[in-house]
């Protein structure tokens, strides 16, 4: 675009000056003409037709009728009066009826000037009417940018509605600005590409966005946005996935060693599953190639992926380097330093714990010993990205549940090294394909889908209050069996005072249901001090408490087998993929498991939803699906923060397709064309510069 009219301040557009430029850049963040017309409306209204008053049904919802005003009579008096008026055409009349303030429209009728009205019919008495309809003469009709075309509705404000700016009157400025970039837009797709898949210019694409001449028009042109977004999203990763695997990797790891076999013959004590053999095979051929791995490890709950990434872990130390992990919680990263040091039990390598709560003499020793080499693994928090912590060789770094850390977070890690790092991030929150297509198509995907043997589903079951004594039944026949229950309450932030009176509230009455002795109730949430906490949960882990009364910091990575029943408290504030990783606390022995949903007796169509796809599916990619559909993808991830996931015009359902076609594109261009340099991808090029100036994100400047 040109930068003379493109980026020019939107107060200098005519119609809106200093006061509504200022309100356009705090409430839409508008700040130039380009910005404007990169607004585009929410839906459309088809004026491109004209609907005879013979035709027209109580069913006919929005119509647009063109004839002669006759008859206006005022009914009633003050407040109570309305103007009832009759409006025809050639083909028969209809009532035109205005309440309250109309002497505006008796001043404007004629009878002998042409009406274009624009209203819903309604029908009283088995009359149809039309109430406040549009009211333009064939003139003023004429004039306005939407004549005989789609007319387009924005979004406003009040604030921006305070000062005139409603929807047709943003449509006014965006003709004014259309008029006034005309032919200033520079093309980003090649002409041969645009004219096989039929799409229009840039030019064409914004103006039949904005003021499109039929439904056809803006379809393509949508779709062009949309297409454009989707391509140039791919070739960033296409161009990122080759340059990483034509740099050499000057850390090889060839070897599977001493502490990799030892651990896999004698310390694993169960046989991988066929997915997590597959997987090891994925990341050992990347560890041992010529390049660095960028790999994405999903899985849903309890599949074993911290198994292979300690295996992977050992693969590092057995050539001689140091492997770390990072958490996004000190309760997970307990959980992972625990279980690994469970599972290295009796062998020589040096496992180390470090996050924000770490004593000070501790955390200094082990910094030592990570900068002198002796610590072979270290598992941590965002405490591993601190300035103070060296490696002296660090070879690979294992993010969990990754989509918890910002972009800048992962790059300081990566820091730690003078060599690219290895990196396996893996996440237990099932990712849809087409989020994971989108968002992380420049990562190696590997997936765990097959849980280990023996391990009955999770049966969930819905109750409501009035029910509650089911629910209390069935505990005690969990706990006569000596198993252990988790409750969990919604608890949205910590601060919130009304919640943990709730948590605390519900403490006291299930120790009144389950007094001491014989049983014992241990409380958890994240106002606790640290050792409180550690404290809690260490009797929970020995089966010393038999029921663990929480919030959602148990939500991820916290591991005990013999925990047999959840339930969940007020079920539909939580959202679908939090309850299914709050399900996946349970079930995590041979024994049969269930997952309690506790919901009030009336529930939001969205909390109904979520209830449902619970009690239907087990399956975490299949909830996840479900979750993207009822809360979009940038919740899923967290990538509203990380600043990964921004999308203007692409939805990741709607356009499945047309990302996975411009995935497929993108892998041919940037095989053909690495650097975007070739004539016919020039405009491609021009368009990465534009975006990102000199410092473009694919920095191809």
């Amino acid at each position: 675009m040109s930068a003379k009219i493109i980026d020019t301040e939107i107060e200098y557009l005519k119609g809106v000056g200093p006061a509504r430029a200022d309100l356009f850049k705090k409430e839409l963040g508008i700040f130039s003409f380009g910005d404007l017309l990169n607004y585009f409306p929410f839906r459309y209204i088809d004026r491109s037709g004209m609907n005879k008053i013979a035709d027209v049904k109580i069913d006919s919802g929005m119509v647009q009728i063109s004839g002669y005003f006759s008859g206006a009579e005022v009914q009633g008096r003050g407040r109570a009066s309305r103007l009832s008026v009759n409006f025809s055409d050639e083909s028969g009349s209809i009532t035109v009826i205005w309440f309250k303030s109309h002497n505006w429209v008796l001043e404007k009728i004629n009878p002998h000037t042409k009406f274009i009205l624009f209203g819903k019919v309604n029908m009283f008495n088995r009359q149809l009417y039309i109430p406040h309809p549009e009211m333009m003469s064939i003139d003023e009709f004429k004039a306005v940018y939407f004549s005989g075309k789609m007319q387009p509705v924005y979004n406003s404000t009040e604030k921006l509605k305070s000062k005139g700016l409603d929807s047709k009157a943003i449509g006014k400025l965006m003709a004014e600005a259309l008029v006034r970039c005309r032919g200033q837009f520079a093309e980003t797709l090649p002409d041969a590409l645009r004219e096989k898949l039929l799409l229009p210019s840039i030019d064409e694409a914004y103006k039949n966005v904005h003021i499109p001449d039929d439904s056809k028009l803006l379809d393509r042109s949508l779709k062009r946005f949309r297409f454009e977004e989707a391509l140039f999203l791919q070739l960033r990763h296409r161009i990122q996935v080759k340059r990483r695997k034509q740099a050499k990797s000057n850390i090889v790891l060839k070897t599977v060693g001493e502490h990799f076999n030892y651990f896999y013959y004698k310390n694993l004590g169960f046989e991988l599953t066929g997915a997590q053999k597959r997987v090891m095979k994925d990341i050992h051929k990347d560890l041992a190639g010529a390049y660095r791995m960028n790999r994405l490890l999903q899985g849903d709950v309890g599949s074993g992926k911290t198994v292979v990434a300690l295996m992977s872990m050992l693969i590092a130390v057995d050539n001689g380097y140091q492997a770390c992990m990072m958490a996004p919680t000190e309760i997970l990263a307990q959980q992972h330093y625990n279980t690994i040091r469970n599972l290295l039990r009796d062998m020589k390598v040096s496992v180390r714990l470090l996050t924000g709560s770490t004593k000070a003499k501790e955390k200094r020793e082990i910094l030592q010993e990570l900068e002198e080499g002796s610590i072979n693994i270290i598992v941590g928090t965002h405490a591993l990205i601190e300035d103070p912590v060296k490696f002296q060789k660090l070879a690979l770094a294992v993010i969990d549940e990754q989509h918890r850390f910002g972009v800048k977070q992962r790059a300081k890690l990566q820091k730690k090294s003078t060599d690219p790092i290895h990196v396996l991030v893996m996440t237990a929150t099932p990712i849809p394909r087409t989020l994971a297509l989108s968002v992380y198509g420049d990562l190696d995907v590997s997936i765990i889908d097959e849980l280990p043997p023996g391990r009955k589903p999770v049966q969930t079951l819905f109750f409501t209050e009035s029910t509650r004594n089911k629910v209390i039944k069935l505990m005690k026949q969990q706990l006569a069996q000596k198993r252990q229950i988790y409750i969990v309450y919604p608890l949205i932030s910590e601060s919130e005072k009304l919640d943990l009176i709730a948590l605390e509230s519900g403490y006291e009455g299930v120790v009144r249901d389950f007094p001491m002795p014989p049983f014992e109730v241990g409380i958890l949430h994240g106002r606790m001090k640290h050792d409180d906490k550690d404290r809690t949960m260490d009797r929970f882990k020995r089966g010393i408490a038999d029921i663990l009364v929480s919030t959602t910091v148990i939500e991820v990575g916290v591991d005990v087998p013999n925990a047999s029943m959840m339930v969940i408290e007020n079920a539909e504030r939580f959202g679908l993929a939090q309850l299914h990783q709050l399900r996946g606390r349970v079930g995590r022995g041979a024994d049969q498991s269930y997952c309690v949903l506790m919901g009030g007796n009336k529930l939001s169509d969205e909390g109904k939803a979520r209830i449902n796809a619970m009690l239907s599916s087990n399956d975490g990619f299949v909830i996840a699906e479900e979750d993207m559909k009822m809360r979009g993808p940038g919740d899923i991830l967290g990538t509203r923060q990380s600043g990964e996931l921004d999308f203007k015009w692409l939805d990741l359902i709607r356009d499945f397709k047309i990302i996975n076609y411009a995935k497929k594109l993108a892998a041919e261009i940037v095989e053909d064309d690495p650097e975007l340099v070739k004539p016919e991808n020039q405009c491609l090029r021009n368009a990465f510069i534009q975006y990102g100036g000199k410092n473009s994100f694919l920095n191809i400047a």
